[in-house]
């Protein structure tokens, strides 16, 4: 018997033994349950919990294949199962995944900042953002000889990071040039001053091509006055500058389970660095630290380090959405405690 006339001969006995309406019925619950890979078994998925923090999909040697972060880690897994088949590349990392493993945070901001970390440690497989940077690249702007503020882009040392001084930051080339074309178009700017286009000797008392499609007003040929031109400039890079650190020196930061969870995480930020994870007063007291007018909960846990502490990019970025939005703190349960460096004397 062929599978196609088992297959009759089930659905045959089974409209004897059971209703049309619970025949539909039953059918229409699978038809809601996304479908798991073919190498992972439900178990591995009934144990995820459904409240923030990472997870990590391993295939069956034990290789990372990827890690992702949510405020709901069993609702996210369950999504990749989801919208597999609409992406090959999803579809291919899918039919490798054998375990899945997760870790807790208090909340969406932990989660961030873990995955974002484990990514760079742990170099899944599959994961392209948040990797590892070893250049960053930024505007700089300079005054030619005929007065026209210009920019053009460098690249930078990671492990010295974006100055107060910094305009824009970016993981590459490429991203900081499209960037600068995408500000160009929005702003009338002209290619020739931005470093866009090339400029030869017999080209400097020339229009740019762009003057003729009307994107251009003439500052390459000093058609445009100084004073509008730099204006624009100005207006343009508006926001790109690296935000200046809001406090007068290093911070804890202290975030709570908002759905009322036994769960607190403790972040030592400084300067937008991620210096590292203690979990009370006794571990910021061996880094040097100190609450001011405030004391911590003691415990017996020990610190959790990460020795890099550079400057990243995606840790900056991370930093800006939740201590710059008020409205973000509250949502996560934030709160900041302003630290200082101990004396000798105080330890």
């Amino acid at each position: 018997m062929d599978d196609a006339e088992m297959i009759y001969h089930f659905f045959l006995k089974s409209s004897t033994l059971f209703s049309d309406e619970e025949i539909a019925s039953n059918c229409k619950q699978q038809l809601k349950r996304p479908s798991l890979p073919m190498n992972l078994a439900s178990d591995e998925v009934d144990k995820l919990p459904s409240s923030a923090g990472v997870y990590y999909f391993y295939d069956s040697i034990g290789t990372l294949l990827y890690v992702g972060k949510s405020v709901n880690i069993r609702n996210r897994v369950m999504s990749h199962f989801t919208q597999d088949h609409k992406n090959p590349k999803d579809l291919k990392m899918s039919s490798k995944i054998a375990h899945v493993d997760f870790k807790t945070t208090p909340s969406d901001f932990g989660a961030q900042i873990l995955e974002s970390h484990e990514i760079k440690a742990l170099n899944p497989l599959y994961n392209r953002r948040l990797r590892k940077i070893k250049k960053m690249y930024q505007f700089v702007s300079h005054q030619n000889s005929d007065g026209y503020n210009c920019l053009s882009v460098e690249s930078i040392d990671v492990t010295s990071g974006g100055q107060d001084s910094s305009i824009g930051l970016f993981r590459s080339l490429r991203q900081a040039n499209k960037k600068l074309e995408s500000i160009a178009d929005a702003f009338s700017l002209c290619h020739r001053l931005l470093g866009l286009e090339s400029q030869s000797k017999s080209s400097q008392c020339r229009a740019c091509f762009r003057t003729q499609l009307g994107k251009c007003f003439g500052a390459c040929n000093g058609t445009e006055s100084t004073e509008l031109y730099n204006q624009r400039i100005k207006n343009a890079l508006e926001g790109y500058e690296l935000q200046i650190w809001p406090y007068p020196g290093p911070i804890l930061i202290e975030e709570k389970n908002p759905n009322g969870l036994d769960l607190t995480g403790l972040h030592v930020i400084d300067q937008w660095r991620y210096i590292t994870k203690v979990h009370c007063s006794a571990d910021l007291s061996e880094l040097g630290f100190r609450v001011v007018n405030g004391v911590l909960n003691s415990t017996e846990k020990k610190t959790e380090s990460f020795p890099d502490v550079n400057f990243d990019l995606d840790i900056y970025f991370i930093l800006v959405r939740f201590l710059i939005n008020e409205k973000k703190m509250a949502m996560n349960n934030i709160k900041t405690w302003q630290l200082i460096y101990q004396t000798k004397e105080e330890y």
